[in-house]
């Protein structure tokens, strides 16, 4: 039986008074920061409707011959896609820009109670679709690449097994597919929800409260152990601009449209009918198997909101032979920020969709 660990209060003291100490600096740090930007690369609109923007980004140069054709950034509904492009040097849109691509990417902005019925088929055939028929015009071309993120991933799939005519390639990045993998927390919490009493009581669903469910699956590392952290980060400006930058993006949540939540917990996560078959958008019946075109599969071996397994099934259920996986070692959110994914992740989109070019 090992010994148990002795706290002599000479020494607690002098823990707590230097972990004061080092809160009070970070407190005169925090108050030299400047106003913190969302999003940082220059770009414009070129689309809008209802609460949607639909954003060009300006490259410093033309798009190269192999990015010609257009990707559209589909970002998940349930944060802000800034992260993208969090910093200079932490921005995976200018990772894919320096690779010659024409970037685009739609903003969903904040669904208020006028936004209580849209359904998953508003969004998917109705924003998505049309944001892809803009820049099809606008730019000439008769099909367009789709880059797909988190649950942004998801109406990806959907949209391209139901518009494939319209779509060149599509890549996906932390993707949800299979959402009954053994280690998909967020899969058993859902399990047993009464979704219709939840929507039904609250309309739309609160961006707080989804914020509280997503830090709760490492509860001690994520609401503990960082902010007891938190003095050694914000010694300097720099890594207190780093760290208030996530914080920022971190419970900057939008409310997410009643209907469509209810639809994608009651048939993605509970019923898992992207996988099993049955799932409908709208009229149209959804089949991965329909979908023929390249899949690149970008995912993190460390993701705990998208475990691996729930990503890799997506090449046990597509038609396409082109079917390739770019693994990242990581998690959900360092594949969008750290500067190892800065080095690899665009680069390697930039590679694979010049070869296909």
């Amino acid at each position: 039986m090992t010994n148990p660990v002795q706290l002599r209060p000479d020494a607690v003291a002098e823990e707590m008074a230097s972990f004061a100490h080092k809160l009070g600096d970070s407190l005169a740090t925090l108050t030299k920061l400047d106003r913190l930007e969302s999003g940082v690369t220059d770009r414009e609109i070129v689309y809008q409707e209802d609460k949607l923007v639909l954003y060009r980004f300006k490259a410093s140069h033309a798009p190269s011959a192999s990015g010609g054709i257009p990707v559209l950034i589909v970002y998940a509904l349930v944060n802000r896609p800034y992260m993208t492009d969090l910093q200079k040097d932490r921005s995976m849109i200018r990772g894919l820009l320096e690779a010659g691509l024409d970037v685009y990417l739609i903003d969903w902005g904040y669904p208020d109670r006028a936004d209580r019925f849209l359904t998953l088929d508003d969004y998917i055939n109705g924003y998505i679709d049309r944001c892809v028929d803009v820049i099809r015009e606008w730019r000439g071309q008769p099909r367009i690449n789709i880059l797909g993120i988190c649950q942004g991933g998801t109406f990806s799939l959907c949209y391209t097994a139901m518009h494939q005519d319209k779509v060149k390639n599509l890549i996906t990045m932390v993707t949800p597919v299979d959402f009954k993998t053994p280690d998909n927390m967020l899969g058993k919490w859902t399990e047993h929800v009464d979704i219709d009493l939840l929507v039904d009581t609250l309309g739309n669903i609160p961006g707080e409260l989804l914020n509280w469910t997503f830090l709760n699956l490492k509860p001690f590392q994520l609401m503990g152990q960082k902010y007891i952290d938190m003095v050694e980060v914000l010694k300097d400006e720099k890594s207190a601009k780093n760290f208030m930058l996530m914080e920022k993006w971190i419970f900057d949540s939008p409310d997410q449209a009643g209907e469509a939540f209810r639809q994608f917990v009651r048939d993605f996560f509970q019923q898992n009918k992207l996988v099993d078959g049955g799932l409908k958008i709208g009229e149209t019946l959804v089949d991965l198997n329909n979908i023929h075109i390249p899949v690149l599969n970008v995912y993190a071996t460390q993701d705990h909101l998208v475990p691996p397994d729930s990503s890799r099934a997506l090449k046990h259920h597509i038609g396409s032979e082109d079917y390739q996986e770019v693994t990242f070692d990581g998690g959900h959110i360092g594949i969008y920020v750290s500067s190892k994914s800065q080095k690899t992740i665009p680069p390697a989109i930039g590679q694979w969709l010049s070869e296909r070019s």
